[in-house]
């Protein structure tokens, strides 16, 4: 309890108690000056009658006769009295404040003993609030921490939230002790990749096993991040120039729903190579099942296509996989291609309807989950 006491005040705010104590030290300075000239006291007899009067003891030993040594004797009284119950006031209020801090920041740290498999995510801006809903959606365990206090105050807490408005990069090496046996993954959202850095090296001074996902802001940061132990690094540039490339080609996206063997996977790219065509995935369609397994292929040379045939004729490991893969999805999958307009798709669709057969055009997951569910039955 003792250790717990001085530490809350050192934490005290050193300001309000300088601005106390000069204002004391005025009022003091006030006090020896006026009994000199007003009071007609000596300096030492000054400074003792300043003490007493401010400090309402009054022992007698020096009467105020006249109005002006009156006056004096009671503003210097009031002034005393009122100024030290404002210090000493603000003072205790300000000890019961931290003691709550401390007290509230026990109760966290209990919740988080007994929290089991949680995600701790570092940073709640723009990025730690997407990642945040994701995980707060599909009822996560997860331990907040961010220095902003303003924006610890906006997060609602629950019993799988858990906020801590502390710096991750300063706390004691708080962020490495969390990230032990019981941490899912530490997610680190901060702008600041020199921030990220810090925090990866932290953690991974204690913790070799943990897992860290960091978001790299500058592409140049991605290697030291990676460097530093950083299991996964996210570039928003990336993902954004992504997102913004398909954006960019959505007019010119073709998806087509096909059926057939693996054995036709070379005529098929053929004739999307002839139109100039690029193959961006392919889609396999489990029956009855929506979400799809899906392969980036993100290619429009031909030499491709033929590499990977060829690949598969020597490997006949590799051949059984995709056989079966093909045989558990009923030969149907989707391909998107990317082409250079409307009227290349036609000649396209054109071309694939004489070697195989097209299921649809542009179908969603979820009208392909109603066909292939037919296979079933």
């Amino acid at each position: 309890m003792r250790k717990l006491t001085l530490r809350i005040l050192k934490t005290l705010p050193t300001k309000y108690i300088a601005s106390g104590l000069i204002l004391i030290i005025i009022l003091f300075i006030y006090g020896i000056v006026g009994s000199y000239f007003i009071m007609g006291l000596n300096l030492i007899d000054s400074i003792y009658y300043a003490t007493i009067t401010m400090a309402t003891v009054g022992y007698g030993d020096y009467t105020p006769h006249t109005g002006i040594q009156k006056i004096f004797a009671t503003t210097l009284a009031i002034g005393g009295v009122a100024l030290l119950a404002y210090v000493f006031n603000m003072m205790l209020t300000t000890f019961q404040e931290r003691m709550n801090e401390f007290s509230k920041g026990a109760r966290k740290l209990k919740v988080i003993e007994n929290m089991e498999d949680y995600y701790i995510l570092c940073g709640f801006g723009r990025v730690g609030q997407v990642v945040f809903n994701e995980l707060n959606q599909r009822n996560q365990n997860i331990i907040i921490i961010d220095k902003d206090e303003d924006v610890c105050e906006k997060i609602e807490e629950t019993d799988n939230v858990v906020v801590l408005n502390k710096d991750a990069t300063e706390d004691d090496g708080l962020i490495a002790k969390l990230a032990g046996d019981k941490c899912r993954s530490v997610i680190l959202c901060a702008g600041d990749d020199v921030i990220n850095l810090f925090i990866v090296l932290t953690i991974r001074e204690t913790n070799p096993d943990a897992w860290i996902v960091t978001r790299s802001s500058k592409l140049e940061n991605i290697k030291r991040l990676r460097k530093a132990g950083a299991d996964k690094i996210i570039s928003p540039e990336v993902i954004g120039g992504k997102d913004l490339y398909f954006e960019s080609t959505r007019p010119h996206l073709l998806k087509i729903t096909v059926k057939h063997s693996s054995y036709e996977i070379l005529d098929e790219f053929k004739i999307i190579t002839k139109h100039g065509c690029t193959l961006e995935n392919i889609e396999y369609h489990l029956p009855g099942i929506e979400t799809p397994l899906t392969r980036q292929i993100k290619t429009m040379d031909l030499s491709d296509g033929q590499r990977f045939v060829n690949h598969l004729s020597t490997h006949d490991d590799q051949r059984n996989a995709l056989d079966n893969l093909y045989k558990t999805v009923n030969d149907v999958h989707s391909h998107l291609i990317a082409g250079p307009d409307r009227a290349t798709f036609d000649k396209l669709v054109k071309d694939l309807e004489e070697i195989e057969e097209i299921i649809g055009i542009n179908l969603t997951n979820k009208e392909i989950a109603k066909i292939t569910e037919k296979e079933i039955k």
